[in-house]
């Protein structure tokens, strides 16, 4: 279960798709994979990504990219 506190800290599909400079069906397809965790919140099950894991991510890929 997200508490309240770390659902401020929460982002859209559209939030990190600009973030990381990718198509939206590009995070869904990261998301599906397990390349990024998911949080699926409400009825729709929409997807929500905490900001420190999308932090991780990009760390990963800049240290990867030396």
């Amino acid at each position: 279960m997200v508490s309240p506190k770390e659902m401020s800290t929460m982002l859209t599909i559209s939030d990190v798709a600009r973030l990381l400079n990718v198509h939206i069906n590009t995070v869904r397809r990261w998301s599906n994979q397990g390349v990024l965790k998911a949080y699926r919140i409400g009825s729709r099950g929409d997807r929500r990504f905490q900001q420190a894991d999308i932090a991780i991510f990009l760390a990963e890929q800049t240290e990867n990219s030396k």
